[in-house]
């Protein structure tokens, strides 16, 4: 029997922590208390108080403000990044594993290539030929991420393509492009959303690490790991200047990691 969503705790509780974060993105476009870049150099690396619910980092910035526009950079990066991945990585699975023969095994050597370059090397070719920026992050990120699409999708495809519903649909006539596209590609949705769930949190650290290296968001716009790495020669003197993005991070990547296990718990028939 399927287990109801709202009944599954850690789905539900990942999709609440998951749903405030998107709020407040949201929010941040429409409100924040103060200007993310407005600067005040008198009232630099401030504690916690009524007018800076967050303090004030070393520019006087509004750390909470700076915190809920980093929240759309990070959503950004995420979305992006896991589409472009997702999108050529289904696309390549569907292919090599549809087609096979010496097609399947040169995509997946090409795959093995890919996979040996990580997010953060990625981003250091990108920034040798464009400037670093958010664009670099997103791509860098999304690169990586087309191995374990494109391995997942093809192993769902060599799984469906010789079942039953496939090969009746072929003995009717039906021709690849609709075989894929009707038949195949639906019955890999699950996985696919499930992997798509938990690569999110995972592009929320390498944005992170990667705007803390310096490759990803430049400043001034807000992001949770500049942040970070604006804060480290501040601890002494205001430690809540890098609680608070910290904190940020670690609840989105909390709240996207428990959604993405309610949701294999759900779509997966083992245990559901």
């Amino acid at each position: 029997m399927r287990r109801r969503p709202l009944a599954h705790a850690t789905f539900t509780l990942g999709a609440a922590i998951t749903l405030a974060l998107v709020a407040v993105a949201g929010l941040s476009l429409l409100y924040t208390p103060a200007d993310p870049l407005t600067m005040s150099i008198t009232g630099r690396l401030q504690g916690p108080s009524g007018g800076h619910p967050f303090g004030t980092d070393q520019f006087g910035r509004d750390i909470l403000s700076r915190v809920m526009a980093g929240a759309v950079t990070s959503i950004a990066v995420g979305v992006i990044a896991v589409g472009i991945g997702a999108a050529l990585g289904v696309a390549l699975g569907l292919l090599s594993g549809y087609v096979g023969g010496w097609l399947d095994e040169t995509l997946m050597r090409l795959v093995d290539a890919v996979q040996g370059f990580p997010a953060i090397l990625s981003a250091l070719l990108f920034t040798a030929v464009f400037a670093p920026g958010t664009g670099v992050s997103m791509v860098a990120i999304g690169i990586a991420f087309v191995p374990v699409f494109a391995r997942l999708t093809r192993g769902s495809v060599l799984e469906l393509r010789e079942r039953e519903f496939v090969v009746a649909a072929r003995a009717l006539g039906a021709r690849d492009r609709r075989l894929l596209l009707r038949h195949i590609l639906p019955n890999t949705l699950a996985p696919l959303v499930v992997q798509a769930t938990t690569s999110f949190p995972v592009a929320i650290l390498a944005e992170a690490a990667l705007a803390y290296l310096g490759l990803g968001t430049q400043p001034p716009h807000p992001s949770w790991g500049l942040m970070l790495k604006e804060a480290q020669n501040f601890l002494g003197m205001n430690p809540w200047f890098a609680v608070f993005p910290g904190g940020a991070i670690a609840t989105a990547v909390l709240g996207l990691n428990l959604l993405g296990d309610g949701l294999r718990d759900l779509l997966d028939p083992k245990t559901a």
